[in-house]
């Protein structure tokens, strides 16, 4: 619980970034063909073999690449020729046919002698192609670099090689250059396929054990340190609160920004100039930091795909100024599925909320198809409402777990059903909406789609609850559950009285962590994407207020749950096209797409009104998926609107190492623990032009920017507050200032929210 926190600050942001554009790979690239850097050809690719790449920082010898510039993988099925490959490495079988049919083309044209005398090295160095570290061999790290037609081989052997068959060489390369110079010519042969650090020549490449020890499993630093990658996929975004999709197979993503707005991103990148949905007009947000209140969950129905049907939750403010949380239906139009019908509104639950932190805002369906919502406990510090609290009276709906079936009406006329099976439809002392009760303030839930080959852990849900002072946990929801607040806080009781006199069975986090480790924890998801098949089963959430990363495994045999930090990879790690190693500080929610790959959102600035929020993408670089397997064609749909292409501002991990060498190489990290990105000296001000989502009014991140934001507030708002959506966004600073003294510059002084400094806030 106490493991060492990275605080070293990294900003890779520079002004003027140009989108990096690489052709995606769709072929094997052959070795031997010949690429070139700027636009200027090389003769000889072995002679002129960007030695930039080597000298650039050192940082990527021994980096497993394959040609395709990606990680190698597992086969799918058995290499038959390459079998040296066949457990990990860069060819699928297809590619080890097409190897071996080029091998037996070219013994094609050897007598018997040269079949025995030639056969066994001509076949290690085609199968050179398979090697988990095949970009290292033909010098393909970089895709600006010229491609060797021959791998890097060991002089001892590549001399074994020219003595008994130098007359092959011919049949091996159609490099005119090595054929006219190095038939005949050993040492300058052996010179030209030579590589600069011997440990990673073939064959020596094999025996090396530090380095074939770990190949195709997660990379880990020294302390456990999982090393994890991350592309950029949206930026400008204020207070980006979550990213759905609709289960229809368009692989759309929807993402929402906390003061009303729903984008929809499209599946190659680009964003409609349009929005899904704009309801700032009646959501009740405003620019203050770590303001809660806003537009904060959103769900599609299962059926979406014929019913057009989904579901929000978002603050507002009734016509008497009592502010309040409202779950409502709404469909898309007929005539444009990427765009909501506002007239379509139908309200299913309305919910006074007694101060204006602790929202909740989680909406889900389960695999039972109900709808799950997920409230807070209404707010103030150690919930003080009644006798013991509302997470403790299962009469009231707030600090709750609510199960609701949203296809039907009640007999007592409620726009909904209740669910036969719920577990307190027999209690006269409860509601029976309450699936689960004793919650704080759950920010971001997940269904965990289960094991894609066993279904093991499908339908279970995974919740983050915000602690009070002390301690941030992670809760499995079960069915009629009391999770102690606010009795416990974690493993340990809060109100002591309360805690003594409680009940036994009352569900216990998977875990929970103290105020060394983080002080507001982001629920996040189970891995079960197809693209980084080594976090399957892994639970990767966050903190909000440090930026950390971390991860739980399942033991199975105890029945217990493990904490790994999640750290940002190595320069050497991450040095594939795309991919970056930086990120936005305050974490604010996790999502998965359409086939179940793992992203999170967050920002440098968190106020509803600063476009500072960016949606990252996680990638495992050490293993990915055999080519082809997790391909899927999107069902096009029709748009209306302007597609706006993605810009992206973060420099990849390739761009940085291909600067110029007056700038300085990237620190070497100690991979402790993800290292977020803080916010500029001067935050740069974003034009309107460039995305439209930088002009509507959005909201802070709710939920458990308790910490950020005064526990208690005066409940009734005056009506300046609720105007002040309208109002411009708040001056960033102009020094570096931390975050405490931040909040200070920029909060309305009379503002009931901007008292204290954000710890103190945090204490409340």
């Amino acid at each position: 619980m106490n493991e060492p926190w990275c605080e070293e600050v990294q900003d890779f942001y520079t002004s003027d970034l140009k989108k990096r554009t690489l052709k995606e790979v769709n072929a094997w690239p052959q070795a031997g063909e010949s690429r070139s850097t700027s636009g200027v050809s090389c003769p000889c690719p072995h002679v002129c073999v960007c030695f930039s790449l080597l000298c650039l920082t050192g940082t990527l010898l021994g980096h497993p690449q394959c040609l395709d510039y990606g990680p190698p993988f597992q086969p799918p099925l058995p290499l038959e020729f390459c079998s040296a490959y066949e457990n990990f490495g860069c060819c699928d079988q297809e590619r080890d046919n097409s190897i071996a049919a080029k091998y037996w083309d070219i013994m094609g044209y050897m007598d018997p002698q040269g079949h025995k005398r030639c056969g066994t090295y001509i076949k290690d160095i085609l199968c050179q192609e398979c090697s988990p570290y095949a970009a290292h061999l033909y010098d393909a790290e970089n895709p600006r670099t010229p491609l060797r037609s021959l791998p890097g081989l060991c002089f001892d052997y590549c001399s074994e090689l020219h003595l008994n068959c130098y007359s092959a060489i011919r049949l091996l390369t159609s490099d005119k250059h090595i054929q006219e110079c190095c038939e005949t010519n050993r040492t300058q042969f052996c010179h030209l396929l030579q590589l600069q650090d011997e440990d990673y020549c073939f064959p020596q490449v094999l025996q090396n054990l530090a380095l074939s020890r770990s190949l195709g499993s997660a990379l880990q630093e020294r302390r456990g340190c999982v090393q994890l990658c991350l592309a950029e996929v949206a930026n400008g975004l204020r207070n980006p609160v979550l990213m759905a999709h609709a289960s229809d197979q368009t692989h759309r993503a929807f993402v929402a920004e906390q003061l009303g707005l729903v984008w929809v991103y499209l599946p190659d990148g680009s964003r409609l100039q349009e929005p899904f949905l704009d309801i700032q007009r009646i959501v009740l947000a405003t620019p203050w930091l770590g303001d809660e209140r806003g537009f904060l969950g959103m769900a599609f129905h299962p059926k979406h795909k014929d019913n057009g049907k989904f579901y929000i939750y978002y603050s507002y403010m009734d016509k008497n100024r009592v502010e309040k949380i409202r779950i409502s239906e709404l469909k898309v139009l007929a005539s444009d599925a990427n765009k909501a019908d506002p007239r379509s509104e139908r309200n299913l639950l309305e919910l006074e909320e007694p101060a204006a932190n602790h929202n909740g805002g989680q909406l889900l369906f389960g695999v039972d198809g109900y709808l799950y919502v997920f409230t807070g406990d209404g707010g103030k510090a150690g919930d003080p409402f009644g006798k013991f609290g509302n997470a403790q009276n299962k009469s009231i709906l707030l600090g709750k777990v609510l199960r609701i079936d949203v296809d039907g009406r009640s007999p007592d006329g409620k726009p909904y059903r209740i669910p036969p099976d719920n577990p307190f439809v027999s209690d006269p002392k409860a509601r029976p909406e309450v699936y689960a009760y004793g919650v704080r303030n759950m920010w971001r839930c997940a269904v965990d789609r289960g094991d894609p080959v066993t279904t093991k852990g499908r339908g279970r849900i995974f919740c983050g609850d915000v602690g009070q002072n002390r301690f941030e946990e992670i809760d499995l929801i079960v069915k009629g559950g009391n999770y102690g607040w606010r009795a416990k806080e974690g493993f340990e009781c809060y109100d002591t009285k309360l805690c003594h006199n409680s009940s036994l069975d009352d569900i216990l986090p998977i875990f929970a962590y103290g105020r060394s480790v983080g002080k507001s924890v982001t629920g996040g998801f189970v891995y079960r994407g197809c693209e980084s098949p080594n976090l399957n089963g892994l639970y990767i959430f966050g903190d909000f207020m440090n930026g950390r990363l971390m991860a739980l495994q399942e033991d199975e045999k105890t029945n217990t749950w493990k904490k790994q930090d999640i750290c940002i990879g190595s320069t050497t790690a991450c040095a594939f096209p795309g991919m970056i190693r930086s990120y936005s500080k305050f974490i604010i929610s996790f999502a998965e797409d359409e086939a179940g790959e793992l992203y999170f959102m967050s920002t440098s600035y968190p106020s509803a009104y600063a476009p500072h929020g960016s949606l990252y993408k996680l990638i495992d670089p050490a293993r990915r998926a055999p080519p082809g397997k997790c391909k899927y064609k999107p069902v096009p749909v029709k748009t209306k609107s302007k597609r706006i292409p993605f810009v992206p501002r973060a420099k990849t991990v390739l761009e940085m190492l291909n600067e110029p060498s007056t700038t300085k190489p990237p620190k070497k990290s100690t991979l402790t623990a993800a290292t977020p990105r803080a916010s500029s000296k001067k935050a740069k001000k974003i034009p309107s032009t460039k995305i439209k989502a930088s002009t509507a009014k959005i909201a802070p991140p709710g939920k458990r920017r308790q910490r950020v934001k005064a526990e208690a507030k005066p409940h009734k708002g005056k009506k300046a507050e609720h105007n002040s959506r309208t109002a411009p966004a708040p001056p960033l600073p102009k020094k570096k200032s931390s975050h405490l003294a931040r909040t200070k510059e920029v909060l309305p002084k009379k503002a009931a929210l901007a008292k204290g400094k954000l710890e103190k806030r945090r204490k409340k």
